[in-house]
């Protein structure tokens, strides 16, 4: 039989089906009794999942980041889909196709990586395409580069997603570069290239995503930093001279503003054209796309509107379906 995706289910629904547990927890409701809390996912999107009056032991061979038997019924509560569990089982990935669960770019990734490779080895700056070349040529940090996520949740969150979300970000940089001739375009570029790189060690995304110890202890933006520090003496020892400080400021400036605020993690401030340039661009693409994926996710195909996102602090409009 056929599996049924998450974005076929319907209110009333019946279901016994594996699905990616995207993120677990065992919550208590106001009569202080535990219930758990899953977000299952698929290649379709993602889906809430309760199930009543568990103990911490009766679920702990579940884990986010397992894929697990689901059994239960799904209903509609305040406007949204929610599954109510009778049964959650873990299940192997031995004999699964992993493509039912892991969305995809929306684009061969070879195409986003020789975009990407094109555009950073064109630079005029001597220096600066030295330090994208011995990026570009580390075949263990391009691995990972096209396969990780942009973010575990929100916007691109699937193999290949940071790929996209940078290939995306340099076009759109190219694009504005003649609008702002006083700012330095290769910079800019490079910068894009840099902001989130250092995911590729923050995160674990071999199947489902989390974080590694050392992304969880140090953040993308210290790792970036650091990656980027090794290339710099990497083209030093190239060109038997020193990289421009300069410009050296300058990236490790974009890598650490790149959140735009303190209270959404930046370590510091945009403070060059560049790096606030970097910011719109960076928030233009995360947003457009997450409004984008939430709008063909809904499950509520006869509805104008999604539900409300407490993540967004909106319902998004879906178009006229009557």
């Amino acid at each position: 039989m056929a599996r049924r995706f998450i974005n076929e289910l319907v209110d009333g629904d019946s279901i016994d089906e594996v699905f990616l547990v995207a993120d677990k927890q065992i919550r208590a409701n106001r009569n202080a009794s535990l219930y758990l809390l899953v977000e299952m996912r698929d290649r379709t999107g993602g889906l809430s999942a309760r199930m009543w009056n568990v103990t911490e032991q009766s679920v702990s061979n579940i884990s986010a980041g397992d894929f697990a038997r689901v059994r239960g019924k799904v209903q509609s509560y305040q406007g949204t889909l929610q599954v109510i569990l009778t049964g959650i089982s873990p299940v192997a990935a031995e004999g699964l196709d992993l493509a039912d669960f892991v969305p995809r770019p929306r684009q061969e990734s070879s195409a986003y990586r020789d975009r990407v490779v094109e555009i950073l080895s064109s630079f005029k700056d001597e220096p600066l395409r030295l330090l994208m070349n011995c990026f570009l040529e580390d075949p263990e940090i391009m691995d990972r580069f096209c396969l990780a996520p942009a973010g575990t949740k929100t916007h691109h969150a699937y193999q290949g997603g940071l790929l996209e979300h940078v290939a995306t970000m340099l076009e759109i940089g190219v694009r504005i570069a003649p609008l702002y001739p006083e700012m330095n375009s290769e910079v800019l570029l490079a910068g894009i290239f840099l902001h989130d790189l250092g995911k590729i060690r923050e995160l674990s995304f071999d199947v489902g995503f989390g974080y590694t110890s050392e992304g969880q202890l140090l953040g993308h933006m210290m790792l970036g930093v650091e990656m980027l520090t090794e290339k710099i003496k990497q083209v030093e020892d190239r060109m038997g001279m020193s990289f421009p400080i300069e410009t050296q400021l300058r990236l490790k400036h974009l890598i650490l503003s790149h959140h735009g605020s303190y209270e959404f993690g930046s370590s510091k401030l945009p403070m060059t054209p560049e790096a606030i340039a970097l910011h719109h661009i960076d928030n233009l693409d995360a947003k457009v796309h997450e409004f984008t994926r939430d709008i063909q996710n809904d499950p509520n195909p006869s509805s104008d509107w999604t539900p409300f996102s407490a993540r967004l602090d909106r319902k998004l409009y879906k178009g006229f379906r009557g």
